[in-house]
């Protein structure tokens, strides 16, 4: 069994491409595509594994879409278990455009799935979650799926001792959070506006927004995705904020995925909340640095590591 369990109920095929310019109504032909396997908790493993993790990414799939998402994983070496459904695995597609390197991303809502393949998923993840210190749900959840899936995936990791990690957005994330008992939580900052209905515009706003999450036992980490402004790291007795590192950058796509996998497997090295985050902030800024869903790569990182600036919040 894996020490760090990922879950991705609706996993994708991400398919990449690039065009000089994205214009309506022409065909536009663009260059040679690139295949990877994406859903949050999908990419999360992938970077685990390349850092040494001990990492199992259990997935719903289907189809013949399905197939070939296990196919790449198989061709990476994930440590991967599908869950069998009857609908077919979704395709995301994105495209840079090189003029303004700008990316365009196309997602689809993946299949519905049953209330069966609901349960069945929730037995599987308990069969496997049993060994694992850190359990990361992470991505949308598929039509079919309650708002509440996930807060019922924490009330059972935390039944079985784990640790939760939860990355998702809109009714699941606030749903998780308000059944309480998440152990880290990565909300961008459009979502903790959303989530706290405030305006949230400087950094000490920030920080006061994550220790309530914190202080009503909503979760015990915030970690708060920035964008361009970098992040902040919130405990109840700590608070850590960095800044964005300059890079090149060739496509936006993974690089909050990148960050959640180095931040989760630096944690579950026994490494304190200042120097997972500069290891998060490194594979962050890594990702960037490659095309489509390639995510981070460890020598990218150690490269970059040493650039990150950390400083209390």
């Amino acid at each position: 069994m894996a020490d760090i369990l990922t879950l991705t109920m609706n996993p994708a095929l991400d398919i990449y491409t690039s065009i000089d310019r994205v214009v309506p109504n022409h065909k536009l032909r663009c260059a040679a595509a690139q295949n990877h396997p994406g859903g949050g908790g999908i990419n999360v493993a992938r970077v685990i594994h390349r850092l040494g993790g001990d990492v199992l990414a259990l997935f719903t799939a289907g189809g013949v879409t399905g197939q070939v998402l296990q196919a790449l994983l198989q061709a990476e070496h994930i440590p991967a278990q599908a869950i069998d459904i009857a609908g077919e695995t979704r395709e995301s597609f994105s495209v840079h455009e090189t003029g303004s390197q700008q990316d365009f991303r196309f997602v689809l809502p993946g299949p519905t799935l049953s209330p069966s393949e609901a349960a069945t998923s929730l037995q599987r993840l308990a069969d496997l979650a049993s060994s694992a210190r850190y359990v990361i749900a992470s991505g949308s959840l598929p039509p079919g799926i309650p708002d509440d899936f996930y807060a019922q995936v924490t009330a059972q990791v935390q039944a079985l001792g784990s640790r939760m990690v939860l990355d998702t957005s809109g009714p699941a994330l606030r749903a998780a959070l308000q059944a309480g008992g998440v152990h880290l939580v990565k909300p961008s900052l459009r979502e903790l506006r959303e989530l706290t209905g405030l305006p949230l515009d400087t950094e000490a706003d920030w920080c006061a927004a994550a220790r309530a999450l914190i202080a009503q036992g909503q979760t015990e980490i915030v970690a708060l995705s920035l964008g361009e402004e970098g992040a902040l790291l919130v405990s109840a007795t700590q608070a850590w904020r960095a800044q964005a590192l300059q890079v090149e950058v060739a496509s936006t796509i993974g690089a909050g995925d990148s960050f959640l996998a180095a931040l989760v497997w630096a944690l579950s090295q026994s490494q304190d909340l200042a120097t997972a985050l500069r290891q998060a902030m490194a594979a962050g800024a890594a990702a960037l640095l490659s095309s489509g869903t390639a995510l981070s790569q460890p020598a990218d990182m150690a490269r970059l590591l040493p650039a990150v600036q950390l400083r209390p919040a």
